[in-house]
């Protein structure tokens, strides 16, 4: 989340044209501490029965825990890019995810 957050200018245009949804299975209060402490200029929406984790193939009922999935999705509501899982780690998927953005928000390039 630090990197979306320390790259939230270039990769989401600043929120111009881009909504970045963080959602968690964590409690909504735990949730809005971290946003707030960490500085997110986002939202996090909390899932805690895994009802979005499960409509996106993120949810692991095994564990009870979200997947670390990222999903663009349209304007048109359908989904643009998938990374699943996402490799936070390796700077080449932010690459990837400033592009899949470019392309939909106003055809710049990330």
């Amino acid at each position: 989340m630090d990197a979306y957050r320390d790259q939230y200018a270039k990769l989401f245009h600043g929120g111009k044209d881009v909504v970045l949804l963080a959602i968690s299975a964590d409690p909504a209060d735990r949730l809005a501490a971290w946003a707030r402490d960490a500085g997110y200029p986002f939202r996090f929406l909390s899932d805690p029965g895994g009802e979005a984790g499960k409509l996106y193939g993120a949810w692991l009922p095994d564990d009870k825990l979200d997947n670390r999935s990222l999903f663009v999705v349209g304007p048109d509501g359908k989904i643009a890019y998938k990374a699943t899982p996402f490799r936070e780690v390796d700077p080449t998927a932010y690459t990837e995810l400033g592009d899949a953005i470019g392309r939909i928000a106003g055809g710049k390039q990330g």
